[in-house]
């Protein structure tokens, strides 16, 4: 199947691109993946890791296509799923903390790589909602949004790939200083998260 290139929005392609590519943020959520993922074989984590890209990625696609239809029929607003990603943030800040990521999180009713990576690590209230945005620019943006997803949902895919080899470079006592510096950190994204939402729900919308 050849694409014609000249229904591409180049510009809302860019765009798509740019905004997804920095909001799911592979550079620094790297770390993160590879503190979540601790003790798991290579083989494991890369498993964890192709499924959390394709979820996000998923995901970025329904919600640029019928997400803000969704969210109103069930009258959920944005503010509502920031808190909500914001709690479950915190909820895995917390255990970094209390060194409870020691072992890998294989368990089957835990799945990391649709919670937390996939979401709301990668596919986080805030693309979600830019996605959105930028669907409703224009009638004709939808393969062009879409070409923006995937391609920066790839390059976020190979950089946390190569996440994997840091942890070669990390002794037994610099995993644990790392996991707790990042625990503290991701504690901080959750509450920026989750007050985010708060605004939107409280203050913006009683203006």
């Amino acid at each position: 199947m050849v694409i014609d290139i000249s229904i591409i929005d180049i510009s809302t392609f860019v765009k798509s691109f740019v905004a997804v590519f920095v909001l799911a943020d592979a550079l620094g959520n790297a770390p993160v993946f590879l503190i979540l993922t601790k003790g798991m074989e290579p083989e494991q984590k890369n498993k964890v890791f192709n499924k959390a890209a394709l979820f996000a990625t998923g995901v970025l696609l329904l919600f640029a296509l019928v997400g803000q239809t969704v969210l109103n029929y069930l009258h959920i607003s944005m503010g509502s799923l920031q808190v909500a990603g914001g709690l479950l943030l915190l909820l895995i800040a917390l255990q970094m903390l209390e060194g409870k990521m020691d072992e890998p999180i294989v368990e089957a009713e835990r799945d990391i790589a649709i919670t937390p990576l996939a979401f709301p690590l990668l596919a986080g209230p805030g693309t979600l909602s830019a996605v959105m945005v930028l669907m409703s620019e224009s009638p004709e943006a939808g393969l062009s949004v879409a070409l923006g997803i995937v391609s920066a949902m790839f390059i976020s895919w190979v950089i946390v790939r190569q996440s994997t080899r840091v942890d070669h470079l990390l002794g037994a006592e610099g995993a644990i200083i790392i996991t707790q510096i990042l625990g503290f950190l991701l504690a901080a994204l959750a509450i920026e998260i989750g007050s985010a939402g708060i605004r939107a729900l409280f203050f913006i919308s009683s203006q």
